[in-house]
């Protein structure tokens, strides 16, 4: 399949103004402004013309509880699996699943297996082995393992650290799990990325920083996530981004709000992404631990606030589409994803001035249009 989008405005994410983008196969090969002898001898391509829409590169959400998460309040509170129309109604062309608190009803051959099955639906998939728990659990016994042997295995997480579900590791047993991973990044040419869910104990990001400052710990291996959950912790995200950690903020009401003050404290912009924790639960817990209420994150919340922190003055929309496209790109070792260049795949957004996708492509395919998904799963 060969499809031209003319005339579009590109943000790949850098500004690159109105071009074309070529698209054979599920890549770009292309883009520029493509002559017109040179569209005459392209007979069987399908000609969309993309004037007045923004083309950005699809969102990757680097935390998704794919299969379904949750279960702090009991069996009946396990989160439902994703739907795929959920993923790309939200912009969202490149998913990465975790398991989260229950490592034991939770397996990661579900897990592996959902994401083989969105894949076959339509979009890109990969997963983190392990959960909340340490030592990890697997799916061939250990880390190294499953990330050299399994090809959607680019990491391990979402391990808990500064919370009550944590299982309390010491530092050298974080220690040994990143060094795990990230050997078994060195072996198969990926991440080897260790996915850090951090709680809100007074403890922060310490674990984090002891790890970097007393071992012989790559900063790149190691990614925080919900960061944002006191003012504290947002600071000491912030130092740990300087040392060449990346941080990353859950979508919610708050993002722009976190985001200003990311950047007021000085915060390294490209060491920061944006993810939906969709589908994982949002528990509430009162000071002495009991759950108190629980609500379920959506995958939309990320596609919003993409666009709400575009609108935070001073902050360039590059900047705001990075933090959902190369950041997360770059964090996990995807260089065929988050940018639009030839080479890529293509996975493309084309939104109008109301941000409504009015076309989108997950390698090369379409997906959306006028914001409805043009894909389902199985059983939708």
């Amino acid at each position: 399949m060969v499809t031209l989008l003319r005339g579009a405005d590109i943000c790949a994410p850098e500004r690159l103004g109105k071009q074309d983008i070529l698209i054979e196969g599920q890549q770009i090969t292309f883009i520029g402004d493509l002559p017109a002898e040179a569209i005459h001898g392209l007979p069987n391509a399908a000609v969309i013309d993309a004037e007045g829409l923004t083309a950005i590169p699809g969102f990757i959400d680097p935390h998704v509880h794919i299969a379904g998460g949750g279960g702090e309040g009991g069996y009946a509170n396990r989160t439902p699996e994703i739907l795929v129309s959920d993923i790309v109604r939200s912009g969202v062309t490149t998913v990465i699943g975790c398991l989260g608190t229950d490592g034991v009803t939770r397996s990661h051959a579900d897990l592996l297996a959902k994401a083989r099955g969105l894949e076959a639906e339509g979009i890109s998939t990969y997963i983190y082995t392990g959960s909340y728990q340490v030592p990890a659990r697997t799916l061939t016994g250990a880390v190294v393992d499953d990330v050299v042997l399994i090809d959607k295995v680019i990491g391990v997480g979402e391990v808990a650290i500064s919370d009550r579900r944590s299982f309390q590791p010491t530092v050298e047993a974080l220690a040994e799990l990143v060094s795990q991973a990230h050997v078994g990044g060195l072996l198969s040419g990926k991440a080897g990325i260790t996915h850090f869910h951090v709680g809100p104990y007074s403890t922060r990001l310490a674990p984090l920083h002891r790890l970097l400052d007393e071992y012989p710990i790559a900063p790149q291996a190691i990614y925080a996530t919900h960061i944002t959950r006191s003012p504290e912790l947002l600071a000491d995200a912030v130092d740990l981004a300087a040392k060449g950690a990346t941080v990353d903020m859950t979508a919610s009401s708050a993002t722009t709000d976190s985001l200003r003050d990311y950047i007021r404290l000085g915060g390294d912009l490209s060491r920061l992404t944006l993810s939906s924790d969709a589908n994982g639960s949002l528990p509430e817990f009162d000071s002495d631990g009991r759950l108190i209420g629980m609500e379920v994150a959506k995958q939309t919340t990320l596609y919003e606030q993409v666009w709400a922190c575009a609108d935070i003055p001073g902050l360039d929309l590059s900047q705001a589409i990075s933090l959902v496209t190369s950041n997360t790109a770059d964090a996990l070792g995807l260089g065929h994803k988050g940018r639009l260049r030839p080479g890529a795949d293509a996975d493309i957004l084309l939104t109008d001035d109301q941000h409504t996708i009015a076309l989108a492509f997950a390698q090369g395919r379409e997906i959306v249009r006028n914001g409805e998904p043009q894909i389902r799963g199985t059983f939708e």
